[in-house]
């Protein structure tokens, strides 16, 4: 950092300073003295992150405005900050200086002069090394700008010229700064008053023009002083033209410099702005724009220099008039600027067009008030067009920055171009793709209209989205009658009363672009708002505007003129119109989502005459006998029994109209559904499942077709400028590499027999070597015979191809028609959650579900797998109301939940396993919410009060319709599989999930699930069913479902297989066989809790010996994990002590690990020894005894010196553990050689009795602080007290006997005993340290 690069020289220090035996180094700049915090932000203000840097530079603020004026932070800080702007690293400096420049700020009483002249005399560049000459280059520069930030350099004039000073010697070396100190000069003088410009202007500005034009910084202070003092300028130097002949070339070749230099910034040079300034102040624009711009720097193309002229364009914008705007917008520089929109479309071209936008946002947002500046604008750049294709797109945000007249005169100006457009008037142009490969018969004038027109139709109906203010509802009407009108009518005489028939085309509207609007219309003319001032659909004015203009056949005439019968359909569907009205106040909501859908029908009928009257008939018959009947769930029966009842007609409608790929028609859809879905039948919801289901929709294609208008996109790819060349060659090597494969995968064996044929009547194959040569004329005749032959080969190929495109695009447009039909299932399911009829879409949704898992990972097949499922978890097995009942329908639900579960049970993914389990719980829910009959009912209400009098254990579930005895074999025969199956697609967490929603059910399963715990199947099944017993028995409402003495019979139960699984406690060696171990003893523990909270008396007898014998095989194994992994933790082992515990034995002290045994009080004198580190094998004392012979030397003073105090030196690090034989130990306690006699064991015979008693029995008083340790070892009372606070047994254990005492104090003691010297005396020796050391 900056302190580690200073270049002061470090002073000398006074003898008392100086540290014994040199151990600290010279605090040179005093950092003892201040705090870790106040240091970490000069940190923090070197780092990349700018929050990071800005904080730091805040908080340090902060902290220096809290000290005193001139304190010893504030001259640290100066001197740190100073000391960061010659940091070698070039990230770094500019934070020093942005730091320092704050700091100057916000202290002003630290004087300026001061700063310079500390950094001038810390870099002075007269006395620096040659290889710091570069850092201390850029510390002079960032000083200067750091004054310069502050704001108060241009207010001390002194300080000013001695700043210039210093930049202008910083500019003799270009090397390393290139042009940085010119260009702070500049801003630092465009900064100062007048009076001090013309004082240093002398001094700074060079008086010859070639020194003027000889970089941008000298241009551009050039510019600067004829801005702000040209009277002294013109002293200097006289009258200066820059535009002159002989200075265009120069002004052209210093604006490529100065695009250069910004490359990266991405921004508009400061000199060419001004020189913009300058020519619109001395009215030459016109010769600045021509020659210098288009002629300049667009005559050798470079991109840095077309960026500059491209953001001169956009900034120049709102200086211009409407002549110069004109000058400027059908230019060269504007047809270049689309030529770059055209072509920059790869993704790792920069595309200027965004930016390009943001200027003509600032312009129009500029001149509210001038609404013919903005028409001017928006129209000049919609002028610029590739072939009759507008640069622009057509959904340009920038029209919703246009005031109210400007809007009505763009839709004006593009009404008139549509009609009768002016190629003339467009600033047309071509890339040099499209002029290289362009064809006179393809290219012409008819193939621009047509490009122009449609873009114009879909910019119309685009702007519908922008215009929903009130004041824009006219103009609104006005475009949908455009397009309708021109749409599906023509004029046949013009009248006032249509004004549409007014207008008149020129050239003549072609039937392909009359396709086009009619496709735009209906595809995205559904941004404009359903409702209307006066609160009518806009369909609705659409329809009354049709009328009129079917009611005008001498003026106006239809496309396609109706049919009697269409036309009394027409009448029909106006005449229903008006009696929806009247029904408005009794279901407004069910009559306005009817009158949507005549509606939108209705406007079909001028597209689709012969489907839509078929449609309008049915969907009046509907309405009319759905308005006429009240709303019930019943299903609902037609007057004629052959006739279809309504409700499935207009399920057929809906399903037909979804098959169009419309979104108004969806939602339309989606709104009329959500009003019959009450009326719905088994039989119209089974037309629904049809459609979803695969096998029959495949079946039945017939019934619903779906449509295709791909062919009919706004804008398609074949007419997106820009990509002629380069697409067709893609498509061009696709297809060559596509019918490689087609060639090497699509040869029969019919072709090849074909081709022998034709080769063995040639006489090609060379088989027989006596045969002559073929002549010419057999050769001629074999060259047709097999060009004929692969001719049709080819053909047999490409039709093979389409049909596999055809199938694949039928197959994309199933899979859309299907997720559109799940908006009908997401609208019943939300809408009627308690219909029976919800339960018959169970199978449906879980077959698609396990269908899309299966399929190929394709984007539409994702899309329907994520909308089924979200469409079944959240919707329907999620969900806060359902149904409730079931009618006489038990039976089939019982079927249908069995059903589920074996599918459940087979599946072999386990993810749609879990659907199949859950729609299985759903129909729990639903059957456990069937109301029964009321005696029923009453009876079990009675029988139900009566148990919670006796209490709550005895309490009984709700009356429901769950039958056990049917449901117990269902799940029995899942979970036996699940329990002893290899790969069972079952898991843990969804019987986890049964058991908690059914306790009911759970009791008459729980017996199966006791059985594996302790069977002879796999231990890893054994592990599953101890887990499930361990999560399930805390819950509380499974205990009120079992009388105390049959719970108190299951645990015993459960205790007596758990004790079975720990009898091979210990001996896992694998992870399944761990795991089982894990979860008995977790299990075991939950059994424990059990007992205790409910008090219950169960003989622990034979789990407490079973768990004492496999405790010498446990220390044995944790002896080997710390040998293996270092450490001693071991969750096995944690568990068992745990049972112990309950049980009533203590865990020894001594085997949780040397590092729990409280260090021995150090004394001076072992606290000025440090380790320094490992001895070599090599100089390693030899063991001279066995290691049996010095743990027997070392146990005898442990256990003879008890009035010996103990050691006070350090304790090692790295001491060696006693290793306390495993077979020692009885009951818990450890032993030595020779343990104990009054320590009792405790006897397998003797019957253990319970928790509670055992607390009872074990109580014995004992004075707190005091132990049997404190009698033996005679210490200083301070000393002995802290000694005995850290010997305190710890929290749970305080109610331990005193058998246990002595014990603890003999491990300990040989825990010391390993170094006998410490016991014997009160400090280490200085002889060899490491003796006892670990091997």
């Amino acid at each position: 950092m900056a302190e580690t690069e200073s270049m002061d020289v470090a002073k000398p220090v006074s003898p008392g300073e100086v540290p014994k035996s040199g151990a600290r180094p010279v605090d040179r700049q005093g950092l003892l003295k201040h705090s870790r915090e106040f240091l970490d932000f000069f940190w923090d203000i070197a780092k990349p992150q700018q929050e990071t840097r800005l904080e730091a530079t805040e908080k340090l603020l902060e902290y220096l405005r809290a000290k005193p004026k001139g304190s010893s932070e504030m001259k640290y800080a100066l001197k740190r900050l100073i000391t960061g702007l010659g940091v070698g690293r070039e990230t770094a400096r500019p934070c020093y200086s942005l730091a320092l420049a704050q700091l100057l700020q916000s202290f002003e009483d630290i004087p300026l002069s001061s700063i310079l002249q500390q950094v001038q005399e810390k870099y002075n560049l007269q006395k620096v090394k040659k290889g710091m000459m570069r850092p201390a280059l850029f510390a002079n520069l960032f000083g200067v700008l750091a004054l310069f930030q502050s704001g108060r350099l241009v207010k001390d004039s002194e300080v000013l010229m001695k700043s210039v000073k210093l930049l202008q010697a910083l500019a003799q070396h270009h090397n390393h700064l290139q042009e940085q100190p010119q260009k702070a000069l500049v801003d630092i003088l465009s900064e100062v008053p007048e009076a001090v410009l013309e004082e240093v202007l002398p001094k700074v500005l060079k008086t010859e023009l070639n020194s003027i034009l000889g970089s941008p910084e000298h241009l551009e202070l050039f510019l600067l002083a004829q801005q702000k003092v040209p009277k002294k300028l013109e002293k200097l130097m006289g009258p200066v033209n820059l535009f002159a002949d002989e200075g265009i070339p120069r002004l052209v070749t210093v604006l490529k410099a100065a695009a250069t230099s910004v490359k990266k910034e991405r921004k508009l040079p400061a000199v060419a702005l001004d020189l913009l300034r300058l020519a619109l102040r001395e009215d030459k624009f016109p010769r600045f724009w021509k020659e210098v711009v288009e002629q300049g720097l667009l005559k050798k193309q470079s991109w840095p220099a077309s960026y500059l002229c491209f953001r001169l364009l956009g900034t120049a914008l709102p200086l211009l008039s409407e002549e110069q705007l004109q000058l400027v917008m059908r230019g060269d520089l504007i047809r270049h600027y689309g030529e770059h929109t055209v072509t920059a479309k790869l993704p790792n071209h920069y595309k200027f067009a965004p930016e390009m936008t943001q200027y003509v946002e600032a312009f129009l947002e500029g001149c509210q008030d001038d609404s013919e500046r903005q028409l001017a604008m928006v129209v000049a750049f919609t002028s610029v067009t590739n072939q009759g294709l507008p640069i622009v797109p057509t959904f340009w945000r920038v029209v919703k920055l246009l005031s109210a007249p400007a809007l009505q005169g763009y839709v004006a100006w593009l009404r008139d171009t549509f009609l009768q457009p002016d190629l003339d008037a467009l600033v047309d142009f071509s890339t040099s793709n499209q002029k290289k490969t362009q064809d006179a018969s393809l290219h012409g004038p008819e193939r621009a209209v047509f490009r122009l027109r449609k873009w114009i139709i879909l910019r119309l109906v685009s702007l519908v989205d922008s215009l929903h203010a009130e004041k824009e509802e006219a103009l609104t009407e006005e475009v949908a009658r455009f397009c309708f009108f021109h749409s599906f009518f023509e004029t046949k005489k013009p009248t006032s009363q249509i004004p549409e028939t007014e207008q008149h085309f020129s050239p003549a509207l072609e039937s392909r672009t009359r396709e086009v609007v009619s496709g735009a219309f209906f595809s995205e003319f559904q941004g404009a708002p359903e409702q209307a001032q006066d609160r009518q659909p806009w369909s609705y004015r659409l329809v009354q505007f049709a009328d009129m203009l079917l009611s005008h056949s001498r003026n106006v005439v239809p496309l396609t003129p109706f049919t009697t019968q269409q036309r009394q359909a027409w009448d029909r569907m106006l005449k229903t119109l008006k009696e929806l009205e009247t029904r408005f106040s009794e279901a407004k909501a069910k009559a306005t989502a009817f009158q949507q859908l005549l509606l939108l029908v209705g406007v079909h009928l001028f597209k689709s005459p012969v489907e839509s009257c078929d449609l309008l008939g049915d969907i009046q018959t509907c309405i009319k006998k759905s308005l006429g009947e009240k709303t019930r769930r019943t299903r609902s029966k037609a007057t004629n029994p052959q006739e279809p009842p309504w409700v499935e007609v207009m399920v057929e409608i809906l399903l037909s109209l979804l098959a169009q790929p419309s979104h108004l028609m969806r939602q339309v859809a989606r709104s009329v559904f959500s009003h019959i879905c009450a009326h719905l039948t088994p039989r119209a919801l089974q037309l629904i499942l049809d459609v979803l289901n695969p096998e029959e929709s495949q079946d039945e294609d017939d019934n619903v077709v779906v449509t295709d208008d791909s062919k009919e996109q706004p804008l398609g790819d074949a007419e997106v400028p820009g990509r002629g060349g380069r697409t067709s060659e893609s498509e061009e090597s696709d297809e060559e590499e596509s019918d490689e494969e087609d060639r090497d995968g699509d040869v029969d064996q019919g072709f090849r027999e074909q081709l022998m044929a034709v080769l063995q009547a040639g006489k090609a194959l060379g088989e027989d070597e006596e045969e002559e040569e073929l002549g010419d004329e057999a050769m001629m005749a074999l060259d047709e015979n097999l060009a004929s032959l692969f001719a049709e080969q080819k053909l047999r190929i490409q039709a093979r191809r389409e049909e596999k495109n055809k199938l694949q695009k039928e197959k994309a447009l199933r899979r859309d028609f299907q997720i559109r039909v799940l908006d009908l299932i997401e609208v019943l399911v939300t809408k009627q959650p308690e219909n029976p009829l919800v339960l018959e879409l169970l199978e449906p949704l879980l077959h698609i579900i396990r269908r899309s898992m299966r399929t190929s990972s394709a984007k539409q097949e994702q899309d329907l797998l994520h909308k089924t499922a979200r469409i079944f978890t959240h919707h329907l097995c999620r969900s806060r109301h359902y149904c409730r009942d079931v009618g006489d329908r038990v039976e089939a639900v019982y079927a249908r939940l069995e059903r589920l579960v074996q599918q459940a049970g087979r599946q072999a993914d386990s993810s749609v396993a879990l659907y199949y389990f859950n729609a299985s719980l759903y129909l729990l829910r639903v059957l456990r919410a069937s109301a029964l009959d009321k005696s029923t009912r009453e009876t079990q209400e009675e029988e139900r009060a009566a148990a919670t009098a006796q209490g709550p254990e005895v309490s009984r579930p709700a009356a429901s319709c769950l039958d056990l005895s049917r449901l117990t074999p269902i799940y029995s025969s899942v979970l036996s599989a699940f329990l002893t199956k290899r790969n069972s697609p079952l898991g843990v967490p969804m019987f986890l999930s049964l058991f908690s929603r059914h306790p009911v059910l759970c009791k008459s399963l729980l017996p199966i699930v006791v059985e594996h715990v302790a069977s002879h199947g796999q231990p890893r099944h054994q592990a599953q069913a101890c887990l499930l017993l361990q999560k399930t028995l805390p819950t509380r409402e499974l205990r009120l479902c079992f009388k105390a003495p049959e719970w108190e019979q299951l645990l015993g139960q459960i205790l007596g297989k758990v004790t079975e699984n720990l009898r091979t406690l210990g001996e896992a060696e694998t992870k399944p066989e761990h795991q089982k171990e894990l979860s008995s003893l977790e299990l075991l523990n939950t059994v424990f809790k059990n007992i205790r909270q409910e008090k219950l008396t169960l003989d622990l007898t034979g789990v407490l010996g079973v768990l004492q014998s496999q405790q010498p095989r446990l220390q044995q194994k944790l002896q080997q994990e710390e040998h293996l992994t270092g450490t001693g933790s071991s969750r096995l082992y944690d568990l068992y002590w745990q049972a112990m515990k309950t049980l009533g034995v203590q865990r020894p002290k001594s085997e949780k690990g040397a590092r729990d045994i409280p260090e021995a009080p150090q004394s001076p004198v072992s606290t000025k020894r440090k380790k320094k580190g490992f001895l070599p094998e090599t100089k390693k004392r030899k063991k001279r005894k066995s290691e049996g012979a010095v743990q027997e030397e070392e146990a005898k003073p442990a256990a003879a010196s008890g009035e010996q105090p103990p050691s006070t030196g350090k304790k090692r690090r790295n001491k060696r553990r006693t290793k306390v034989p495993a077979q020692s130990q009885v009951n818990g306690t450890p032993a030595t050689k020779s343990p104990a006699p009054e320590t009792p064991a405790v006897s397998p015979s003797s019957p253990t009795q319970t928790p509670e008693l055992q607390k009872k029995n074990r109580k014995v008083p004992q004075v707190k602080g005091t132990t049997p340790e404190s009698l033996d070892c005679p210490e200083e009372p301070t000393a002995a007290k802290k000694r005995h606070m850290k010997n305190l047994p710890a929290k749970g254990t305080s109610g331990r006997s005193p058998q246990s005492a002595l014990p603890r104090k003999k491990v300990r003691l040989s825990l010391g005993g390993r170094s006998p010297s410490l016991l014997q005396s009160g400090a280490r020796k200085k002889g060899p340290p490491r003796k006892g050391k670990k091997l």
